[in-house]
């Protein structure tokens, strides 16, 4: 199973609020509602230092700590960070915090990763247009590293989560990072899911090694066609390596407009078509009221009669 606990084929979704431009008490208002609605599966935050887009110098939560009080508010709803950037952490540290927010939220916790914050030698960050975790690494002090270096960082963070969450005490001895006598306790109620994000080779071929989940943003982003190359890529990396695609949950984010739910779920019913399963539903304040319900209703049950 894809997720130690589920099928990967079934169809989920889940909701994402990004924590930029709102408070904390309209972001719990919505995570409240969600777990409310058994429909949405689970929730997400993302993990920014910055606004990515509005104001620069509006309000934006840092997304662990926010997750942690989010995780005590609710009681159903599996959550996460779409996805957690590995530059911004020690890796140690790093599933210190996870560990906890797991036990805080009792075993619900999905552990979305991603590369982070890179350099292409253009300075483009391999994005069309400027890179914005340029200015948002600069602001906080964290050095960008190349694409190459990212991915080997990724791999060896992972291992150590690994080791933190089953190992009772261990060393490690990596390029990039060096522990002696770590000890992590308490463990997870259970070895947390393994989402990673991304679409880049290197990155497809550590999911297909490693993950549990992989996450891509989907349309107006990225198109079906992008979408549908980027899968056969990871099917390939599966198949060189000899474990069975199926057993990685296919999921994608969307940016919901509530002028348009008719197109929105002709674009869920793509996705599905395309193996995509787990979708991601992601929605930007101003919240509007009852918008858990709302999705439920106008967009969940709608797709779900479709397929």
């Amino acid at each position: 199973m894809s997720d130690r606990d589920g099928d990967p084929t079934r169809v989920r979704f889940g909701i994402k609020t990004t924590p930029v431009h709102t408070t904390y008490d309209e972001i719990l208002r919505i995570w409240q509602e969600a777990d409310e609605v058994p429909e949405i599966e689970d929730a997400w935050l993302w993990d920014h230092l910055l606004p990515l887009y509005g104001p620069a110098d509006g309000p934006i939560y840092e997304g662990w700590t926010l997750l942690g009080a989010l995780a005590a508010q609710t009681r159903r709803l599996r959550l996460g960070l779409l996805v957690t950037s590995n530059r911004i952490r020690e890796p140690a540290v790093l599933g210190k915090i996870a560990g906890t927010v797991d036990a805080i939220s009792h075993g619900r916790l999905i552990m979305g990763l991603g590369v982070g914050g890179t350099y292409q030698p253009d300075g483009s960050g391999g994005i069309a247009g400027p890179n914005p975790a340029v200015a948002e690494y600069e602001a906080y002090g964290l050095p960008l590293v190349s694409p190459a270096e990212g991915i080997a960082r990724l791999s060896e963070t992972i291992e150590i989560l690994e080791r933190m969450w089953s190992e009772p005490v261990f060393d490690f001895e990596g390029r990039y990072y060096q522990l002696r006598g770590t000890r992590n306790e308490p463990r997870p109620v259970r070895r947390p899911p393994l989402l990673l994000g991304g679409w880049g080779n290197r990155t497809l071929r550590l999911i297909a090694e490693r993950a549990d989940y992989w996450n891509i943003p989907g349309p107006p982003h990225n198109s079906p066609e992008f979408l549908a190359e980027r899968g056969r890529v990871l099917d390939a990396h599966c198949a060189a390596l000899g474990r069975d695609p199926r057993q990685i949950t296919r999921s994608v984010q969307l940016v919901i407009s509530a002028d348009d739910p008719v197109g929105v779920r002709k674009m869920i019913v793509d996705l599905v078509g395309l193996g995509f399963t787990h979708i991601v539903l992601g929605v930007r304040p101003p919240y509007p009221r009852q918008v858990a319900h709302w999705l439920a209703d106008e967009i969940i049950a709608p797709v779900r009669a479709e397929l």
